[in-house]
């Protein structure tokens, strides 16, 4: 094969894109696994007063005071008791030109998936349990529906302005 014919040829790294799934009220939702930071198992949280019911609060992460918001309250799914299977994905959010750190509590986490860029299907504009503003595609993968969740917009707190971040 000539070197011209390689580089017309994508590579498998060019097509292909690895998400972390997770479980939220038996639904699959995937993030890119670029932007996970650590998972951690569920530990007691610092509360902070007059914040939405689904930020659960703060932890104290290396030195860094980060965020936490559960996925379930958040999508309005209904509350749900946390279990051994209960963690916080740390995940890493670009809000403008600033780095944002925060963890969400998911049900459980289900698998690194591989996907092809080409197989991710656009959000419907109806039917999905989220808001399909967060959602930047669906995919398929081994016969069960991921949704792609768009980490940016996630993890943008309401009310705060970009250079409070």
């Amino acid at each position: 094969m000539s070197a011209s014919a390689e580089m017309e040829t994508p590579s498998l790294e060019q097509t292909s894109l690895q998400f972390l799934s997770f479980t939220l009220d038996q639904e699959e939702y995937g993030v890119d696994i670029l932007r996970v930071q650590e998972i951690r198992s569920w530990e007691p949280v610092s509360r902070i007063p007059n914040v939405p019911a689904y930020e659960k609060g703060v932890v104290n992460l290396r030195g860094a005071i980060v965020p936490i918001i559960d996925l379930r309250e958040r999508f309005k799914l209904g509350w749900s008791a946390y279990t051994e299977l209960t963690v916080v994905v740390v995940l890493q959010a670009r809000i403008g030109d600033k780095t944002r750190v925060m963890g969400v509590v998911v049900d459980a986490v289900s698998d690194v998936v591989n996907v092809n860029k080409k197989h991710i299907q656009a959000s419907p504009s109806f039917g999905a349990k989220v808001s399909t503003e967060l959602i930047n595609g669906l995919v398929e993968v081994n016969g069960r529906m991921v949704m792609l969740l768009d980490i940016d917009k996630l993890l943008k707190l309401q009310g705060v302005d970009d250079e409070d971040y």
